[in-house]
C-alpha cells in the first residue's frame, strides 16, 4: 500500500513539472508579453501605411477596395485591427483603400423607353451625371440613344460610375391647334 501511495505522489509532482515546462514553453512560443501597438494607418496613401505598419512588424494587406469620389485613390479608407489595438509582431493589418479606379458597370438596353424609365435605371447602377439632349422625333421623352464621350453606346457597353451619360430624348411632334374655335355646340358639330 505504500508504494502505491509514493507511486501516486510521484505521478502528481511529475504532472506538475510536465505542467510548468509546458506553461513556460507555451510562454516563449506565443510570445507572451512580447506586444505591439497598431499604429493608425486610416487616411494615408496606401505605400506610406505599408511602410508604417512594416517599419513596425507588422504586414499591411489590402482586404478590400471601393469607390469614393471625395477622397484621393489610393488612401486606406479602414483598417483592421484598429490602430491602438495591441497585437504580437508579424500580424497582418487588413485595409480598405479607395480605388485607384473608379467602378465599371454595365448598361442594360435603354433605348426605346421613357425618359423616366431610363433615369431610373442608370441612377440605380449608381450613375449620377445624366444630360439630357433633345433631338427631333414623334415620340416625345422616348430614348432614342445613349452616349459617353460622344460615342454611342450599345447594350452591355460597360461604364464608369463617374461617367456623364448623354441620352439622346425625342423631343415629339408638335401639336396642331384648329384655326377656329368653335362658340357654340352647333358650331362644334359642323367641324366633324
Amino acid at each position: 500500500m505504500k508504494k502505491i501511495l509514493i507511486h501516486i505522489g510521484l505521478m502528481i509532482v511529475a504532472a506538475f513539472i510536465i505542467g510548468w515546462i509546458a506553461m513556460i514553453w507555451l510562454d516563449k512560443w506565443t510570445r507572451h508579453g512580447d506586444t505591439i501597438t497598431v499604429p493608425t494607418v486610416k487616411s494615408l496613401a496606401y505605400d506610406s501605411a505599408v511602410s508604417l505598419l512594416a517599419g513596425e512588424g507588422l504586414k499591411g494587406i489590402v482586404a478590400d477596395s471601393v469607390f469614393d469620389n471625395s477622397t484621393k485613390p489610393g488612401t486606406v479608407i479602414e483598417q483592421n485591427p484598429k490602430g491602438g489595438t495591441i497585437v504580437k509582431e508579424g500580424r497582418e493589418i487588413y485595409l480598405t483603400i479607395n480605388a485607384f479606379s473608379p467602378k465599371m458597370v454595365t448598361l442594360p438596353t435603354l433605348t426605346d423607353i421613357s425618359l423616366r424609365q431610363a433615369r431610373s435605371i442608370i441612377e440605380g447602377l449608381d450613375i449620377h451625371n445624366i444630360i439630357e439632349r433633345r433631338v427631333p422625333s414623334d415620340y416625345k421623352d422616348l430614348v432614342l440613344g445613349v452616349r459617353y464621350k460622344g460615342v454611342r453606346l450599345m447594350p452591355g457597353a460597360r461604364v464608369p460610375v463617374n461617367a456623364t451619360i448623354e441620352l439622346e430624348v425625342g423631343e415629339g411632334a408638335p401639336e396642331l391647334m384648329p384655326d377656329t374655335i368653335a362658340e357654340t355646340d352647333d358650331e362644334r358639330l359642323d367641324l366633324f
